[in-house]
Order: C-alpha cells, then structure tokens, then sequence
C-alpha cells in the first residue's frame, strides 16, 4: 500500500482505472490536492498488463485501443513518456466455415477487392457506407468531451448547441444516423450489402461487449461506437500499445504522481460518507477513513450506489431508477499462453492476420445463435471469438519463439441460468472457445502452455465490473449521452452533494477513451469557481 494517511483532500477518487487517472491528473495540475484509493494492488483498473503464466504477460482485460482521446494523450504527456501503438495491417480476418475467408481492412481498394469476391455490388456499395460510417463518428467526436445536458434552462440551450453537428448534416445524413442509434445491426447492414461475411464483418461490432443479437433494436449503436476512434491519427484504426494496456495507465500514474497525486493500493472503499446530503469521505474495508471535500468514483454506477452508498441516503426515486439501470456485457475473457503461432486452415502461413483480429463470427445468424444459446443455457455451443495476438507485434510479452493470445468471446449470460454458478462451469465454457477456435486452426488446443479464464462472474471479482460489464452499463439508446447513467445524473454530478462520477458508466461510455475522466474534471472545477486558463485547457 503506497500510504495509509488519512486526511482532508480537495478531492478523492474511488478507482485507479485509466478514467480516473486521467480525472486526477486534471484536478492536480489545477492545484487540487487529490487521493486515490484503489481496491486492486496495481493500477489501471481493467487496462492492466500481467503476468498470467510463468514468463507470459498480456493485457488480461481491456486488450487493444483506439478510443483513447488525442487531447488525453497530449495533455499527459503519454508519447513523451513512451506511449507507442503499433496499427493492425487489416482490421479483421474472419474465416469461413468452407475454408474461405474474408480480410477487411488494409484500405478502401483493398477491402473492395476482398468484397468483390463474394459480391461486386457489395464492394461498389464500400465506399458510400464508409462515407455514412464516418459522418456518423463525426457527431460522437463532436459529442465526446462535451458534458452532456442535465437540467434546467442551462441545459436546454446545452443540448441545442450539442445537436449543431447533427443538424448541419444533410437531411439523408441525418436520417442515417437516426437509423444507427435506433435499428438494428442486421437492419442498418442489409440495407447496404447482399453477402453474408460481408454483413458478419461489420456487424461483429454491434455485439462486442453487447448481449444482444444484432438483431436486437439499438445494436446498430454498438456498431458506431466501436468506430470513432483513432490510432497515430488514422480514424477508425484499432492497435497494440507496445508493453500491453498496462502501459497506458503506468504512464498514466507517472503523469499524476509527478503532480502530487496520491495513489493508495490494496484500499478497497466499503462505504461512501456522507453527511446532511453531501459526499465528505469513504470508509475503508480496513475501518479506516478518508476524508475529502468531494468524492469522484471511477466505478460503476451498479456497484457505488447498490454496495457504497444506503439507500436511505439517496432521493427514493433515485433509487427505483437505477435499480433498473442495466449492466451485464455477456463479454468473456481468456488470455492464453501458445508454444507457437496458430495455424489456421484458411491462412495457415505466418502473415498479417497474426498481427490483426481474427474473428470467428462467420454470419450474423451464427451471431443470433450465439446470443439465443447464451439465454437458453448460459453460453454458445458455437461461441464468439475474437483473437489477437500481441505477442506478434510486440516481443516483450512472451518468451522468444512462444506467444500470447487474447481471447474476447460474446455472448455469455451475466448470470447463469438454472442457479448455475459460473463458479462451477467456467472451465467448461473456456473448452467450448478452444474447441471453436481448433475447429479454425488444427493443433491450437495442443500448442497451448497456459491459460487464465475470466467469466463474467470472474470479470465482476477481479476488476470490480457488476455483472462482468466492460463498459459499466448497458451501451442502449435509454442509457447515453443525456441518459448516461441516468436523465438529470448525465453531467457528472452524482445525487449527492459533492459525489461526482468519472467512469464508463457516464457519457460517452465505455473502452478506453480517458473522456468521462476529462470531462468530469472539468464540471468539478467549474462548480469550485476555477477559472481562467485551467479550465479553459479542459475545453
């Protein structure tokens, strides 16, 4: 534990996740005197590197980036400290069940070309789709570092000026991007392609951290979301941090600590104080407490106001309403140790898809499946998987000639049906996902050396996600941007005096953007009368 002093801060933060350290950082170089307290014994939160084998480390949570916003980057001095992203060649190879594959990526002509050899109207339609994609990311760009409306007149004209991007688009622009935040994934790609593993390429997106069917109304969102990020300037780009996830957030702790944050670890917060309505410190699960003139949490809103904070102590129909605030991803996690890369049938030479995603999602109904197994009995008989490979790119990982794969599978009950405990079946589930992939790439079952497995219940123990949730809470159109976590909650400011919110649970939702982190500090600084040229560089 890095210090135990209690004591009256300016500020403390629930969580060392990367939201938060970028929260604190803001908050320190204002002048703020700020304390962290981590329930983990190393920082990041789920943007964490570990050692999950003897000599084999990997992300072992959120594995790849894009979203991390470029004024986060640049304000915390991450690429000075040594931040470095190595680009995926393609996106995505997804191969087919006959053998067959399809590479998307790699540039416009490129992915025509792979398209044109399942349909030539599909890649002729490219281009247009790409253009719609990308006007649509435009407006959550826009919206990103923007504190969404909470109530009042003030707000009102909030919204306005927030809807200006939206309604200098075109009226056909508009009606896209309607479609996008309300239909589903298989609505909006049927409306654009004819081919079945062109649609599963793009639609792969809109259950990622979604446990839904792309069938499902709002998973077109889900789709956008993934898709207005960046990497070395590049849009839309995804990548590997040299050093894993956890360098992100190590930088991160470097930036704050030099401007006097304190971090303590191995603290896990048991209760959220509050007196005559207001947030004034946390009780520790040691008995201890911390005192401060304002409480932020990195964490979810299931877990602050179902675990930390009575019910007794909020508005009653604060309370009904996030009892109905929904969170549970279907998301789960293996990191695995590999005495060799996979073969597969369809690309069985070393190549650039080992340096990219691989996708084993080979239609959207194999996805609707997914998520109907998932319902009936827990996970799919044919899982989800998304491999990488960082190990590929990035030879600090694992030793030399050997690697380490990210296994992100969809489609996995929160809770499992029956009274089942995850507990008890987990390992069965993790054989379901080898199983899926050695049907891809003979041989991978034996070249495997190690094994970490994270079920949703493992994902809500380790990293504090309620439900296994990586994002916080449902990413649907009832739980964004004014909605996010809740209508009159979305401006950071919490039920309470003096509590603030900061992480995915708040707009604009979750992966690794550090937005909620900036933004909230930005709305903590304007209600303490800071101004001037601070608060102006959080703008």
């Amino acid at each position: 534990m890095e210090t135990q002093q209690t004591g009256t801060y300016d500020a403390l933060i629930i969580g060392a996740g990367h939201n938060g350290l970028v929260c604190a950082f803001y908050l320190a170089r204002a002048g703020m005197k700020v304390r962290m307290v981590e329930a983990r014994s190393v920082v990041g939160g789920c943007a964490v590197t570990e050692e999950f084998h003897p000599g084999f480390r990997n992300s072992v949570a959120s594995y790849t980036v894009s979203l991390l916003q470029p004024k986060v980057i640049q304000d915390m001095g991450l690429v000075e400290r040594g931040y470095r992203v190595i680009e995926r060649p393609i996106s995505n190879l997804l191969p087919l069940p006959d053998g067959n594959y399809l590479k998307l990526g790699g540039g416009l002509e490129r992915t025509q070309t792979e398209f044109a050899r399942f349909s030539a109207r599909d890649a002729e339609a490219l281009p247009a789709y790409y253009d719609m994609l990308e006007d649509a990311a435009e407006v959550l760009r826009d919206l990103a570092l923007r504190t969404p409306p909470g109530s009042g007149l003030a707000s009102l004209v909030d919204a306005a000026r927030q809807g200006q991007r939206f309604m200098r688009l075109s009226l056909e622009r508009q009606r896209d991007v309607l479609t996008l935040f309300t239909r589903s994934a298989r609505e909006v790609l049927d409306q654009w392609f004819e081919s079945d593993p062109v649609k599963a390429a793009f639609g792969f997106d809109s259950v990622v951290g979604n446990y839904a069917s792309p069938d499902t109304p709002g998973s077109a969102y889900v789709l956008l979301h993934h898709v207005f990020g960046e990497v070395n300037g590049n849009k839309g780009s995804w990548g590997h941090v040299i050093g894993g996830m956890g360098a992100i957030t190590g930088y991160m702790a470097d930036a704050c600590r030099e401007l006097g944050v304190e971090i303590s670890l191995s603290s896990p917060v048991q209760k959220v104080i509050s007196e005559k309505g207001r947030a004034c410190g946390v009780r520790l699960a040691d008995g201890s407490q911390v005192m401060t003139q304002r409480v932020i949490a990195n964490i979810g809103p299931k877990l602050l106001y179902g675990q930390m904070i009575d019910d007794t102590d909020l508005p009653p129909a604060f309370v009904r309403h996030m009892q109905g605030f929904k969170a549970g991803s279907g998301a789960f996690r293996m990191n695995v140790a590999l005495s060799g890369l996979p073969k597969f049938t369809c690309q069985p030479e070393p190549g650039e898809h080992h340096k990219s995603g691989i996708i084993i999602a080979p239609s959207l109904d194999y996805m609707d499946r997914a998520f109907a197994d998932a319902r009936a009995y827990g996970w799919s008989r044919d899982p989800i998987v998304e491999m990488l490979i960082p190990s590929a790119v990035d030879d600090s990982l694992a030793p030399a000639g050997q690697h380490v794969a990210s296994l992100f599978c969809q489609q996995f009950a929160p809770i499992l049906p029956g009274g089942k405990d995850w507990d008890d079946h987990e390992d069965a589930a993790a054989d379901a996902i080898i199983d899926t992939v050695e049907k891809h790439a003979p041989g991978f079952r034996a070249s495997i050396l190690g094994r970490q497995v994270l079920s949703p219940k493992g994902l809500e123990r380790k990293f504090g996600l309620a439900g296994g949730d990586i994002f916080h809470g449902r990413m649907s159109l009832d739980q964004l941007w004014a909605a996010r976590p809740m209508l009159g909650h979305a401006d950071y400011r919490g039920p309470l005096g003096n509590l603030y919110m900061c992480g995915s649970g708040t707009h604009p939702g979750g992966g690794v953007t550090g937005a909620p982190g900036h933004n909230c500090a930005r709305e903590v600084l304007k209600d303490t009368g800071v101004r001037g040229w601070m608060r102006a560089r959080l703008r």
